[in-house]
């Protein structure tokens, strides 16, 4: 791996880092993402279900399909990724974060492949997934093109990368910064930079030129009255992209 070219944004590791134990609280820093969850889960199953004929409604619908989760963090995707069936390998530049992946799948019954690596190790190791889980962590990365083309270089033929981040916009700093972090206090201040915020296009552009197809949009929104993140058409804040390595000929 060269010297100049990485992803790795060691602050941010270093601020993650120093929040790892608060992973699995739910009411905790990072209760957002615990609130978040299930709009990414049903989003995930739905159309992993639908691209590799799946039933939704089985108790294992991703058997012997194999997941990565870049950026896994405290594992609240890669458990639950696991748990319906898929071979998951949870990555993450942080070794605190994944010793507290590894313990709580341990004492949940979980089996995950936690690993402390970065996504550049991980495709120079010839690494391939029929899934990659590419969930708001492009926002705190130090090279988005890189990183990008990197995970989409391990998608298998056929297979999908989900991606999920915060846009660049007015209405993403007012909201999802200021807000957030200073009148709901739903996150530590300084999490996101609104300099690192990215917009779709510049997602997209990286994803084409790797060879990867974009399929599907959508934004996410926190409906106050409901307490819950819905799927929603306004990309302004958060969104997700779903896209898809052509079957080889």
């Amino acid at each position: 791996m060269s010297d100049t070219a990485t992803t790795i944004d060691q602050g941010e590791v270093d601020r993650f880092s120093a929040m790892a134990a608060e992973w699995w609280n739910p009411t905790g820093k990072f209760k957002p993402l615990h609130k978040f969850n299930p709009v990414r889960l049903s989003y995930i199953r739905d159309q992993v279900c639908e691209n590799f004929g799946r039933d939704p409604k089985s108790s294992r619908p991703f058997e012997g399909l194999r997941f990565l989760d870049i950026g896994c963090g405290g594992g609240l995707l890669s458990e639950p990724m696991a748990r319906m069936g898929a071979t998951v390998v949870g990555a993450d530049p942080s070794e605190k974060n994944v010793r507290i992946a590894q313990t709580h799948a341990a004492e949940s019954g979980v089996s995950v492949d936690y690993r402390a690596v970065t996504a550049e190790q991980l495709a120079e190791a010839g690494e391939s997934f029929d899934v990659v889980l590419n969930m708001e962590v492009v926002e705190h990365v130090a090279d988005v093109n890189l990183f990008i083309s990197t995970c989409a270089s391990m998608v298998r033929p056929g297979g999908l990368m989900f991606i999920a981040t915060i846009n660049r916009t007015f209405k993403a700093n007012a909201l999802a910064i200021f807000a957030a972090e200073n009148i709901l206090r739903w996150l530590p201040k300084g999490t996101h930079s609104y300099d690192k915020l990215v917009k779709p296009e510049e997602i997209e552009r990286p994803l084409t030129a790797s060879g990867m197809d974009v399929i599907h949009r959508t934004g996410v929104f926190y409906n106050v009255l409901q307490d819950r993140w819905n799927l929603s058409r306004d990309m302004d804040v958060n969104y997700m992209l779903l896209t898809k390595r052509p079957p080889s000929a």
